[in-house]
């Protein structure tokens, strides 16, 4: 997807793409790997309230009107720039499913452990490359699509190993529940991305990073309304008083921990969008899911989760799918920059 960027001269719109990608990347991989290291820290310190962790994932929405208040302020005069109101439409469906997505997810990771968790949301890499195929017309190499193979392929390995990193005291039953929310989760979230990217090609305006962060309000907002009504229901927000006091992080430590995890979880959900914008859903999946085996590092480092070898079989598996795409890549734009230079040649004036 190409960025609008009209202010700026041809020869540098490249090189600035690439750098805010690269950012947008680097934003991705860190809300990827804390948001869910920091949902199962409140689990395992005496947290149960699903549509709480639910809510917390995009709670933090408030926090885009700072990029926006200041893009606003520079934008460029006679610029559009507001979502015009199908935009807008598709942004709070958008946002209702994010938010049934986040109940499917933060069951599943109060079942299971995160380095399973986040070995099941892999098979979204093959629910995006699906959906990116029929739904934006996504076009693939064989590095890509061998990189789909090896990275679902490295959840599989991990689901012929279920009971194995069951914790203490959950039987098999909940154990296969969290699983397949999970699963679920991962389908719904594989559909999502090609569907951002969709709006985004059939926007009828200008797409700027601006209308891309709008965008990212208002679903945010939404998903979060969504699960609000279901804290309501289940009785949340009663709740919260009593897990800050009985928390062993101490009432202090829980609120903090509730304060932090919405931030972490907008620099997912900022990356995501951001990364969508300036190449594909495809590459954003290729994100989430080659930073999987980091997350996993940390939580065996940090919560003392079991390692066994079905999840380091996984863990190469999905090194090398990340290996194989990067390389499928660089081999593509090697080829594009040579054809430019081809095609500039052509184009200059006989002698």
């Amino acid at each position: 997807m190409d960025v609008v960027d009209s202010s700026s001269p041809a020869g540098t719109a490249a090189p600035r793409k690439t750098i805010f990608l690269v950012l947008n990347c680097i934003i991705l991989a860190i809300g990827n790997c804390g948001g869910p290291l920091i949902m199962r820290l409140y689990y395992i310190r005496g947290g149960h309230r699903i549509w709480l962790a639910c809510w917390l994932q995009t709670g933090g929405w408030p926090v885009i009107l700072i990029p926006l208040a200041l893009v606003y302020r520079y934008r460029r005069l006679g610029e559009r720039f507001f979502m015009k109101p199908h935009v807008f439409a598709a942004a709070v469906a958008i946002g209702i499913a994010t938010g049934i997505d986040n109940y499917m997810y933060s069951f599943g990771v109060n079942k299971l452990p995160v380095s399973t968790a986040q070995l099941i949301v892999a098979t979204q890499l093959v629910f995006t490359s699906t959906f990116s195929y029929l739904i934006v017309k996504q076009k693939f190499t064989a590095y890509s699509v061998n990189a789909v193979v090896l990275l679902t392929g490295g959840a599989v390995v991990m689901g012929l190993h279920m009971n194995g990193d069951r914790p203490a005291g959950e039987s098999r039953r909940e154990y296969v529940a969290g699983f397949l929310m999970t699963l679920g989760g991962a389908a719904l979230y594989g559909f999502m991305l090609p569907l951002i990217q969709l709006v985004y090609m059939k926007a009828k305006q200008e797409m700027t990073y601006s209308l891309v962060l709008q965008m990212q309000l208002v679903y945010c907002f939404f998903a979060t309304a969504f699960c609000t009504v279901g804290m309501l229901a289940n009785h949340d927000f009663q709740a919260i008083p009593r897990e800050a006091r009985r928390s062993p992080l101490g009432e202090r430590g829980y609120y903090i921990l509730l304060g932090l995890s919405p931030i972490l979880w907008q620099f997912f959900y900022l990356g995501v969008i951001g990364v969508i914008f300036y190449a594909s859903s495809l590459l954003t999946s290729i994100i989430i899911t080659a930073t999987i085996p980091i997350t996993q590092i940390f939580a065996v480092l940090i919560y003392g989760e079991k390692f066994q070898p079905e999840k380091g079989i996984s863990l190469f598996l999905c090194v090398w799918g990340f290996i194989s795409y990067s390389y499928g890549e660089a081999r593509k734009m090697k080829r594009e920059r040579a054809a430019d230079k081809e095609k500039a040649r052509s184009d200059l004036p006989l002698p």
